[in-house]
């Protein structure tokens, strides 16, 4: 199962219960963390006193964030866009796409089997 199904799956029983909402929000909070500190692992140690996140924060959007930057991708049907902190989107080409698509790919591998099972 792709595991934007399995996180919608497991959504939907907590909002059956009692105070939904926040156990909601609190349940999509723990997912990505737990997914972030796998994403962070695809790319090497990281140093000491320094901060890297890498998930997918929703169908089709990317978050690499490090040291201050954050870096948001847009996966759409005429290519992959990037947007560095609060500046406009640019199509990503080359060398990077291969980069954005190998590290995709490791993390939904790596998360599906960690996380997913």
């Amino acid at each position: 199962m792709p595991k934007s199904h399995l996180r919608q799956n497991l959504l939907g029983r907590l909002r059956k219960q009692p105070n939904a909402d926040a156990r909601r929000a609190a349940a999509e909070r723990d997912l990505i963390n737990a997914e972030s500190a796998l994403g962070r692992t695809l790319f090497g140690d990281v140093a000491p006193g320094h901060r890297r996140e890498f998930f997918m924060h929703k169908k089709n959007v990317w978050i690499w964030h490090e040291d201050g930057q954050t870096i948001r991708y847009e996966v759409r049907q005429n290519g992959v866009y990037k947007k560095v902190d609060e500046n406009g989107y640019h199509k990503v080409t080359g060398e990077e796409l291969n980069h954005f698509r190998t590290a995709a790919s490791a993390y939904l591998k790596l998360v599906k089997s960690r996380i997913y099972k």
